[in-house]
């Protein structure tokens, strides 16, 4: 059956494999990489988490605080708003002068964070207060909030820039509103003086640490009252600080982190402006005292990690140290196997092939002859034997001598040994100056031609033999080819048959090439 040529898909080549102990490197600096990028997550996490945990902090904190001054205001601007009416109705005389002091000192008795209530007229002269004696000739005329009612025909509150009472001293913050006559002309002026001490002490209740800062400012930019108290802070204008230039146009309540104009402290600010009062109040914390506890842990859980993975990198290394010993070891031991291997190969090679002539050894010769029947025998395919002996070799030897039949038998080894055209085929020494080729898949022509192939060969190497009828050296040869059938024939059987054709060859003046039928070249 003549071949066929079959497509048989591209190979893909083998994946890249990795030395091991380049894997383990990676893998050591995998988990070392892993631990510090994990603890930098962790540590960055928990930052974001104290900044946002601050911020709700200072967001409830300016409610509070926003809260408190709106509610300090309101009762004072509620009592204010009394007044302006009985005095808008009422008026002020002589005989009432008494009842509305002691309204005056009964509504300051009932207010904790009022310092006073006073009413003044048209010139600025003090009418009526909550003070256990009116001052004589008194006049605040030259004060701020007279100055804006008389100059405003505005009835709404106004909250003036924090000053000091000219009754007792004390840092106050002045709440005041206009009231007009029967005609609707400037009247005089109500007020309240609120006792900056009583925001000092709701606002030192917060724990705002060394650098945090409370704010209460008017919505123009001045200061009416910071913790930390400062005198030098009050009535301060920051309307160019970024909380007022920048922020308050933005958004009315919000938290933004930036430095203090002021000290140059960056601060978590929540600020906010209330609605009802020209007023905006801010609560701030330091950013760095916030984050000193994160740092301190930061810092720990940094040391931390860092042993860790140094220990790491140190057990790591031993351990590659260890991998790179045995993977050395082992291709130690690799190389002792293969050197090995190609020694035992050797050694068997050696053991097949024959010393002298470099062709295969009888014992090679009989187990490839035994292979090589079972598998014809198998197939069903003929298998072909040539059998060949140097004439006359004897006479040869004792004529040139031993060393001289050595090289002779070395020169028509190397005849024999090219006869064989395919990877089957064998070629072998048998015995003395007896060689076979064993030639599978081959019928009796063709071995024929490759015995008579080589017999040619070696004839017109002309090596001088005086002891043969030709006067060179020649060889003759046996034939036997069948196809074995199971049970009924043995590799002996082609032997015994080659080596009757040689004898056959011989027999009829040597030089010439016999089959096991008796036919002749």
């Amino acid at each position: 059956m003549a071949a066929t040529n079959v497509d048989r898909p591209a190979l893909t080549p083998a994946p890249k494999k990795f030395p091991i102990t380049t894997l383990a490197i990676g893998f050591v600096v995998l988990v070392c990489l892993s631990l510090i990028l994990i603890q930098v997550w962790v540590t960055w996490r928990a930052r974001e988490v104290q900044l946002a945990e601050t911020e709700r902090a200072t967001y409830n904190l300016a409610r509070s605080v926003g809260q408190h001054a709106y509610d300090t205001i309101k009762g004072a601007d509620t009592v204010l708003v009394g007044l302006v009416e009985r005095l808008e109705v009422d008026g002020v005389s002589e005989s009432r002068l008494q009842r509305f002091h002691s309204l005056l000192v009964k509504r300051v008795e009932e207010l904790p964070q009022l310092h006073g209530l006073f009413v003044y007229d048209q010139a600025g002269n003090w009418v009526v207060n909550s003070q256990p004696e009116l001052k004589k000739g008194a006049n605040n005329a030259d004060r701020e909030y007279f100055i804006y009612h008389r100059d405003h025909t505005d009835r709404g509150v106004h909250i003036g820039p924090p000053i000091k009472s000219k009754s007792t001293g004390e840092w106050i913050i002045t709440v005041s509103r206009r009231f007009n006559k029967s005609d609707g002309s400037f009247g005089g002026v109500v007020l309240a003086t609120v006792k900056m001490s009583y925001f000092k002490k709701f606002y030192e209740q917060f724990e705002i640490g060394d650098s945090g800062a409370i704010f209460v400012a008017l919505n123009q930019g001045i200061i009416l009252l910071r913790r930390p108290f400062e005198e030098k802070t009050l009535g301060k204008d920051i309307s160019q600080f970024p909380l007022f230039r920048e922020y308050l146009p933005q958004a009315r309540a919000a938290t933004k982190t930036f430095t203090s104009a002021q000290d140059g402290v960056v601060r978590i600010n929540s600020y906010r402006q209330l609605d009802e009062y020209p007023l905006v109040v801010s609560a701030a914390l330091s950013r760095d005292e916030v984050l000193a506890d994160w740092k301190s842990n930061a810092i720990i859980h940094a040391i931390g990690v860092g042993c860790l993975v140094i220990v790491l990198a140190f057990i790591g290394s031993r351990l590659i140290r260890q991998i790179a010993l045995r993977v050395q070891a082992e291709a130690e031991l690799v190389r002792a196997r293969n050197s090995l291997e190609q020694l035992n190969q050797t050694l068997e090679k050696l053991a097949m092939q024959d010393g002298l002539t470099g062709l295969a050894n009888r014992r090679q010769f009989d187990i490839a002859l035994k292979d090589e029947f079972s598998r014809a025998m198998r197939n069903a395919s003929s298998l072909a034997l040539i059998m060949i002996d140097v004439d006359c070799f004897k006479q040869y030897n004792d004529i040139y001598g031993h060393a001289a039949g050595d090289e002779c038998l070395r020169a028509i080894s190397k005849v024999v040994a090219a006869g064989k055209h395919r990877p089957g085929d064998l070629s072998a020494r048998y015995g003395g100056e007896e060689m076979v080729v064993l030639l599978p898949g081959t019928d009796v022509a063709g071995a024929m031609k490759v015995a008579e192939s080589i017999r040619q060969t070696i004839y017109q190497l002309e090596l001088k033999h005086s002891g043969n009828a030709t006067g060179v050296v020649t060889i003759s040869a046996g034939i036997d080819a069948f196809v074995p059938v199971r049970e009924n024939n043995q590799p002996l059987e082609l032997i015994e048959a080659a080596d009757k054709a040689l004898y056959y060859a011989k027999s009829q003046g040597r030089n010439c090439i016999r089959v096991s039928t008796g036919h002749s070249i």
